[in-house]
């Protein structure tokens, strides 16, 4: 089982939002609303920020990173929340070979997994970088079926962006979507996951 982390395990936008306005605030720029900013995470932190600032100020994104990574460094856990269910869901399935697959740098991922509590349900948590790859690169998930002699119809990516949806269609695994994250639940099934929920106490009912 692969998992996302914003937006699945974890409700972690406004916190996001929050970083991108305060570095959008010291760069001299006004804020962006947060459902605005919620919609350009999903391609990492570098993404994030360039989408944030506009094409008129990319001269100043190394600088930009720079100042949301060491604020968010500090704030990622001011509102950010398990969802609902998930300590019981991860319990659940303590015997199936769990992983986090994200976008965002490991240190970020680590740090809020460690913080809420969940880390030890994981046996791995890869983070945008922990390989040359990251999401929907199908060559994130071939070395985890080997590593755990895992075939590709037993495998599923449980997440709420299109990039998951995505990387489960490139390699060959299930897809299923939370359509209650970051993504409109509309964009999602509009993309045809092969399984969806809206809860977490649903998804014991999804998987044997």
């Amino acid at each position: 089982m692969i998992f996302d982390l914003d937006g699945t395990l974890v409700a972690s936008g406004s916190d996001i939002a929050s970083s991108v306005n305060h570095t959008l605030q010291s760069l001299g720029l006004p804020v962006i609303e947060e459902r605005i900013i919620l919609r350009y995470i999903g391609d990492g932190i570098r993404k994030l920020i360039e989408r944030s600032l506009g094409p008129a100020m990319q001269g100043r994104l190394d600088e930009a990173v720079d100042t949301f990574s060491k604020h968010y460094r500090e704030h990622m856990l001011d509102s950010t929340v398990l969802y609902p269910g998930v300590p019981e869901a991860l319990r659940h399935f303590q015997g199936k070979n769990k992983v986090i697959l994200t976008n965002k740098r490991h240190v970020f991922a680590r740090a809020i997994s460690d913080g809420l509590g969940i880390t030890s349900f994981f046996d791995e948590i890869l983070g945008a970088d922990s390989t040359p790859h990251i999401k929907p690169d199908a060559r994130l998930v071939y070395p985890l079926l080997e590593r755990f002699s895992a075939s590709a119809e037993r495998t599923v990516m449980i997440g709420d962006g299109i990039n998951d949806i995505l990387l489960a269609r490139n390699s060959g695994i299930l897809s299923c979507s939370f359509l209650e994250g970051l993504t409109d639940r509309t964009i999602l099934t509009q993309m045809n996951p092969d399984l969806c929920f809206g809860h977490f106490q649903e998804l014991p009912l999804l998987f044997t």
